[in-house]
């Protein structure tokens, strides 16, 4: 009798095991999606406007790229890195965006060169930083 009621319970509990590893990846994903959309024209414009555009106007500057309104996605999305083989923003992969990691000052870790940026100046702010790394996340659109 004892055999007949222990079956179905770790029949359930094999369940909850195997499903358990799905929900929370689909919890995750839920997360994910419910995140504020971060908006390049809105939210991270102003920042590179403000923060990075002084030393990057023309694409001609060390890094080959053009941080002024109208022209900063074009040189950043999508765009080879000059100093490693890597995207300067891969969209959905912050970690393999080059440009990022120049933000983190994590550049170095993966074979760049040169210093943390903004250049003398003191980093961004975290929510900034959040900010990039949500944005390239959600695809690293022009909106």
């Amino acid at each position: 009798m004892m055999k007949q009621r222990l079956f179905p319970v770790i029949g359930m509990l094999a369940l909850v095991a195997v499903g358990a590893p799905g929900a929370l990846l689909a919890s995750a994903a839920d997360d994910a999606s419910q995140a504020p959309q971060v908006s390049f024209q809105s939210d991270l414009m102003p920042i590179l406007k403000r923060r990075c555009a002084a030393c990057h106007i023309t694409g001609d500057e060390p890094g080959k790229m053009a941080l002024v309104p109208g022209k900063a996605y074009d040189f950043i999305v999508e765009v080879d890195a000059v100093d490693v083989a890597m995207k300067r923003i891969a969209p959905g992969d912050p970690d393999n965006s080059y440009l990022l990691h120049k933000l983190l000052g994590t550049h170095l870790d993966v074979g760049g060169n040169g210093v943390r940026m903004p250049f003398h100046q003191g980093p961004l702010p975290q929510k900034d930083l959040d900010n990039f790394r949500l944005w390239i996340e959600q695809g690293a659109n022009n909106n």
